[in-house]
């Protein structure tokens, strides 16, 4: 079975991101989880991106449709005892609850290893999480990949103009993603 790992609702929400980790774990490189509040996050906080309230509630029913058993219910009572950043505890008190490996965030001051560590928990930046994955996977993480820049239609994208954006959000794992399509021609 694929390895746990809790998504904060700062790597669901920027589009390019959410998109390829969603993919990844319909993929079965990892089993994603979220709960309920992170889910209402992202459904608050895409609508400041420009995205309007109804794609963005259809975007999060399509993530609990794929992922019926990512959420993680159950773990309100655990949140008052998690000692990391106070708007970050039920993050860190789902993942708990879930028996994740680790949190994936781009907020990783809201989680000390003091307050993971009880817990055999490890935050990572997206970045790092998307380079240990193509370390381990590097053919279905590539597929996952071409399948993302396929799908943008409007307009098309070529992967050198993806990557080259996208490294703005994980610059080693773009780097490494050229380095190795560059060795392969």
């Amino acid at each position: 079975m694929p390895f746990p790992s809790f998504l904060d609702a700062c790597v669901l929400v920027p589009m390019p991101l959410a998109d390829l980790l969603l993919r990844m774990a319909e993929a079965d490189l990892y089993r994603p989880l979220w709960s309920e509040e992170v889910l209402d996050e992202v459904t608050r906080s895409l609508p400041k991106l420009g995205v309007t309230p109804l794609a963005a509630a259809r975007r999060v029913k399509q993530m609990r449709d794929t992922f019926p058993d990512a959420a993680v219910p159950g773990c309100e009572s655990l949140v008052s005892v998690m000692r990391n950043h106070p708007k970050d505890r039920h993050v860190l008190a789902a993942a708990v609850r879930a028996n994740a490996e680790l949190i994936v965030t781009a907020n990783l001051r809201d989680f000390p290893p003091d307050a993971l560590d009880p817990y055999d928990i490890v935050a990572v930046q997206p970045d790092d999480f998307l380079l240990d994955q193509f370390d381990l996977y590097p053919e279905d993480t590539l597929r996952c990949l071409r399948e993302q820049v396929a799908a943008l239609r409007e307009p098309p994208e070529s992967m050198n103009a993806f990557l080259t954006q996208f490294a703005k959000t994980a610059p080693t794992f773009a780097s490494a993603v050229r380095d190795h399509l560059d060795d392969r021609t």
